[in-house]
């Protein structure tokens, strides 16, 4: 477990050759954690809205990281940190830039486009001190070739060319797929009316699709030849089924350990699934999400601080478990 910087040990992002067989000897039980929390929140750090890839024996951790300034003024950032094995993190580097006229945040995935990776994310405005993001929030990717150093994000036209940027209204938490079926065929979930989608063939072009009844934060996986949909109501992980986007069953809610994690009795939310069940040295679905030691209404926090990332496991994406 990760604390804010100024009482926090972080790894080298080199390690010596005998450091890197024991923790890749160590990914085939990933699940030494004596904790669930990665990376703990305080009254001026929150970590939030969770996104993740394994690459090259590397977990890529991306997060909305909100750091609260000596002018007592929250700016948000995209920031990653990195590990090999789910316990020793890098130091945490925002990608963003601290503006109110922006607040990035939000990172929905990472999905390979020509010979790039592209991460999509938020701006979330509050250039006047607003809890939330006000009417110009927008969704972006970002490009990289190496995972850690990215390009200047690009607006996502999901609503159309033809479009005007000010007609698009408030939308927020993208997430990427690729459609099951159809080659080339990509899809954009983002909250606006619900969870509202769009197609695409290039990532460039989008033809708004329709919405779904569901709250914030998508995150879709494909299992048994279903879409799977993982999403935020008031409290807990929302979870539908589909074999077509168009026509979902629910399939419950949940709270994970939440009742006994004093860290997230506020809320848990923004649960982000990478399905690892075929990685042979890992075997499990992991769940990143994050926890509020308070309701977002308390004025203790649970907003801009106070908020930690969180992770569970699962071999089925019904059952989970974490560490105890």
């Amino acid at each position: 477990m990760l604390y804010p910087f100024h009482r926090r040990t972080f790894i080298k992002n080199t390690f010596a050759a005998a450091a890197v067989l024991a923790t890749r000897n160590a990914l085939a039980n990933p699940f030494s954690l004596t904790s669930p929390v990665l990376f703990a929140g305080d009254a001026t750090h929150a970590y939030r809205d969770p996104a993740a890839i394994f690459h090259q024996g590397w977990f890529y951790l991306y997060f909305t990281h909100v750091v609260t300034e000596q002018d007592q003024i929250a700016y948000s950032h995209v920031a990653w940190s990195k590990s090999l094995d789910l316990i020793h993190w890098t130091i945490p580097v925002n990608l963003t830039p601290g503006n109110k006229a922006f607040d990035y945040g939000s990172p929905g995935n990472i999905v390979r486009h020509n010979n790039q990776w592209v991460l999509c994310l938020q701006t979330y405005p509050r250039p006047h001190g607003e809890k939330y993001g006000d009417r110009d929030s927008r969704i972006f990717t970002m490009r990289s070739h190496d995972l850690e150093h990215w390009s200047v994000p690009e607006l996502l036209r999901v609503k159309g060319p033809a479009i005007p940027v000010e007609k698009m209204g408030r939308m927020i938490d993208p997430y990427l797929l690729a459609d099951k079926d159809t080659p080339n065929k990509w899809w954009c979930f983002y909250k606006q009316n619900g969870i509202s989608l769009s197609n695409s063939p290039d990532l460039t072009t989008w033809t708004p699709q329709g919405r779904i009844d569901a709250g914030e934060n998508p995150c879709v996986v494909i299992d048994q030849n279903e879409y799977v949909l993982f999403h935020s109501p008031s409290n807990g992980i929302g979870i539908k089924r589909s074999f077509d986007l168009h026509h979902w069953r629910d399939e419950g809610t949940l709270t994970l350990g939440q009742k006994q994690w004093p860290w997230a009795h506020g809320r848990i939310t923004a649960a982000f699934v990478l399905d690892l069940r075929r990685e042979p040295t890992i075997g499990k679905a992991l769940m990143f999400f994050h926890g509020s030691t308070y309701a977002e209404t308390d004025r203790r926090g649970g907003f801009d601080n106070y908020a930690s990332l969180g992770i569970a496991w699962s071999s089925d994406l019904k059952s989970w478990d974490w560490p105890r």
